[in-house]
């Protein structure tokens, strides 16, 4: 790994790494010493069938069975730190670029070729489920799962507590016609298990979307819409803005690999990829239309907060006219001269609060017409 800490330097800047390395073993003194912490399961597949082994096989053995009687060596492997993954890189000759991706994690969508492998990053989304909308919802939660495709094996690295793929294995091992055609059968199965993934969270999504777009548009009080907390549309759209970070960088990879011939897929498995693709660029445009929908949400939400406000303004405005007249008489009567018209008269009183009541009537009447009340 040294070359790893060499190259770092020259090619891409430092970065903070998702676990702290402790300076000890990462290794268990009871087992062998090839077999990392970090590994989920390891298992060799020959004709489309796991090999039963007596014990858990580590990554050296499970190659060794490989190049001895043919078939391919699946890994997968959890937030692995650099020394824990030391020894798998070595003894299948991964890229260290591609390892010090695999092991920093927080990477775009991307597929890469290197000399014998190929080495493909998923962002994994899961619909977090929330009984209402706030300001503060996480809708979406991401992870990733890094893949190593080789002539005769297959790792995964996987980052987040999403995303297993333990029953994906457990699904390809009940087809042995598909996982005989080797590890791209197993890059096919998990480009398919993320992107279904994706659809289910964009229906999700939609729901919430619709959700908040019934609440802006529904009619309030009197009638006038006075919207909702723009701050829940807003964080709403920062969570589709997640999703379309994990979606959008992951259509030319699909495309590549189902378009473009290469040595490590299979012919036969490279069809099934453009099945993928095509449902990935569904999805892509769904999460392209959420943005725009929420950006005309957000805009109506704040047109409709401006008419209530308008709506509020005319109606004190309606009231401060009418409240004018009897502030005006009072206002008048309020004189302290000693001759004034009516002031000794005996009808004087009823009859300026008669007066005074109809013109008030009568412009509360007049406005009620014009719906400023």
């Amino acid at each position: 790994m040294s070359m790893i800490r060499d190259l770092r330097a020259v090619v891409r800047p430092s970065r903070v790494p998702l676990r702290k390395d402790t300076g000890t073993s990462s290794y268990d003194t009871t087992r062998d010493p090839a077999t990392p912490s970090a590994v989920v399961d390891c298992a060799v597949y020959r004709d489309g069938a796991r090999v039963a082994s007596a014990k858990p096989l580590s990554p050296h053995e499970a190659m060794r069975l490989v190049r001895r009687d043919g078939g391919f060596v699946w890994i997968g492997l959890h937030e692995p730190t650099e020394a824990e993954f030391a020894g798998i890189a070595g003894e299948f000759g991964l890229h260290p670029l591609a390892v010090e991706d695999a092991v920093q994690a927080h990477q775009r969508p991307k597929l890469e070729r290197y000399d014998d492998s190929l080495f493909t990053v998923f962002k994994t989304i899961h619909y977090v489920e929330h009984d209402r909308l706030t300001a503060n919802s996480e809708v979406v939660e991401t992870g990733e799962v890094m893949c190593f495709t080789g002539r005769d094996f297959f790792i995964t690295v996987r980052h987040g507590g999403q995303g297993s793929l333990r029953a994906l294995r457990h699904h390809l091992q009940d087809d042995p016609e598909l996982l005989a055609k080797g590890p791209s059968a197993v890059l096919h199965a998990i480009a398919d298990h993320v992107v279904d993934g994706y659809i289910a969270v964009a229906d999700a999504v939609q729901d919430d979307i619709d959700e908040v777009e019934t609440e802006v548009f529904s009619p309030g009080r009197g009638g006038v819409s006075r919207g909702v907390d723009s701050a829940r549309i807003y964080q709403l759209k920062r969570e589709v803005m997640e999703f379309k970070r994990a979606v959008a960088p992951l259509l030319r990879p699909m495309q590549l690999l189902s378009e473009r011939p290469m040595r490590l897929i299979d012919p036969d498995i490279q069809k099934y990829f453009r099945d993928v693709a095509d449902h990935l660029a569904r999805v892509q445009e769904q999460v392209l239309g959420f943005d725009e929908l929420l950006n005309s949400i957000l805009q109506a939400n704040l047109a409709q907060a401006s008419v209530a406000q308008n709506e509020d303004m005319r109606k004190i405005t309606a009231w401060a006219a009418i409240i004018a007249v009897p502030t005006m008489v009072c206002g008048v009567y309020g004189m302290n001269f000693k001759y004034m018209p009516e002031l000794h008269w005996k009808f004087g009183y009823p009859v300026i609060m008669g007066i005074t009541v109809v013109i008030c009537l009568g412009i509360h009447r007049t406005l009620k017409r014009n719906g400023w009340l």
